[in-house]
């Protein structure tokens, strides 16, 4: 059997004591002495515990982001297979884990930021893998969102059954055949795009049994203003692109595929052609968003943006190295719009852009009908958008009503 060297000693003594004991309660002095060396030689390699903590980390495998060697077609095989190991590697550590996430306030601030600086750089991997294993088209969420959703839901579990025992599910495999369920697009209707149950975020005080609850989350329009505000200081293409998402109601996926010459307009209208899988349909882009205007149909920030272009590429939003953006890339400029915002730590949605503009399409009028025609929904997954237009009509009756009452009683 190989001789461990000093640095193998320490971090396998540190392991079993953090394992044992936690992070906070292990001393340097004990893990000098269950790895035979003296006190001082753990401060030279390492500094202190928490050095020695973060070079354990940094010297051990990412055992997350390794696949199982399945096929795209096999995405629910996949997916299940590649969770079920990322969970198993995860319980062999699920104290150690546990320890770490307890106990990370109480790191020095230089290691708390190269501890998440592993993290992310594990998350990455994972990213990479997924993609490759899965294709963004075989989820119901972008690559980067799936990999944070996953690390999230397995690690959660683990540390809630490892703290408590508690039985979150009935036993591990249906845990497991909950998460594909959930992220997979398997038994996906052609309209569930529109469907508002994929479409919301959750509050902190939201309870998990509730989030499956179909309801509508519209922005209010101080919000919409202050990201379109904060797009159009990020550059001329993010302030298209919100115009397009506000103005238009298009999903990110949508307007991954908006090429230059898919817009049109002149003096009476302005015109977006969206490609979906069984051809195109048609969709104004309008001028007001929630009682502000945006230019006017021929002179607006989509139409400075295209006029802006220099390069040749066919794609309406292209990246720094000209290539068309991705449904990520588009979400990533999203949450640039409303970083900042004093949004009660909530996470908002592009598919929320969509949700205001048919409230405030219906708000303005249009049957359900002709917004089934422009969003290419059905009219029924149109109903609760209906009845959300329907509530904000009854609240600014209900308000126009007592201002009404004020001034007479004045």
């Amino acid at each position: 059997m190989a001789t461990l060297s000093t640095r193998q000693r320490l971090t396998q003594a540190a392991l079993e004591l953090f394992l044992s004991q936690g992070v906070g309660h292990t001393t340097t002095r004990q893990i000098a002495d269950r790895a035979g060396v003296n006190e001082v030689t753990l401060f030279r390699n390492f500094g202190n515990k928490y050095g020695l903590l973060l070079a354990m980390l940094q010297d051990t495998p990412t055992v997350l982001a390794e696949p199982a060697p399945l096929l795209p077609s096999q995405a629910s095989e996949a997916l299940r297979t590649y969770a079920s190991d990322c969970l198993h590697a995860l319980e062999q550590v699920a104290s150690f884990i546990r320890s770490i996430i307890g106990e990370a306030d109480q790191y020095p601030l230089e290691h708390r930021q190269a501890l998440r600086q592993r993290l992310g750089e594990v998350k990455q991997d994972m990213a990479g893998h997924l993609e490759q294993l899965l294709g963004e088209e075989a989820t119901r969420l972008p690559t980067e969102e799936l990999t944070s959703f996953l690390g999230a839901v397995l690690v959660g579990y683990v540390v809630v059954e490892d703290t408590s025992g508690a039985v979150l599910w009935p036993n591990r495999e249906d845990f497991l055949d909950t998460v594909v369920q959930v992220l997979l697009l398997e038994g996906k209707s052609p309209n569930d795009d529109c469907s508002p149950a994929k479409s919301i975020f959750v509050p902190s005080d939201i309870e998990p049994s509730q989030v499956a609850n179909d309801f509508i989350v519209d922005l209010p329009l101080d919000w919409v203003h202050s990201m379109l505000q904060n797009a159009r200081t990020l550059g001329m293409q993010d302030y298209a692109m919100a115009l397009v998402m506000f103005g238009a109601g298009l999903l990110p996926e949508e307007v991954a595929r908006l090429e230059r010459s898919h817009q049109t307009c002149d003096k009476t209208q302005h015109v977006l052609r969206v490609t979906i899988p069984t051809g195109s349909r048609q969709v104004p882009v309008n001028q007001w968003i929630l009682g502000k205007r945006y230019g006017s149909y021929t002179n607006n920030p989509l139409t400075k943006w295209i006029k802006s272009r220099k390069d040749d590429v066919a794609a309406l939003f292209i990246t720094e190295t000209n290539l068309p953006m991705t449904v990520s890339d588009i979400q990533q400029r999203w949450n640039l719009w409303w970083q900042g915002l004093d949004v009660g730590g909530m996470q908002l949605l592009p598919i929320q852009a969509r949700q205001t503009w048919c409230v405030e399409m219906l708000m303005r009028g249009i049957s359900l009908e002709n917004l089934s025609i422009l969003t290419g929904c059905d009219v029924a997954d149109l109903q609760l958008y209906a009845q959300r237009a329907r509530e904000k009509a009854a609240i600014a009756a209900a308000t126009q009503l007592d201002r009404k009452v004020a001034s007479t009683s004045e």
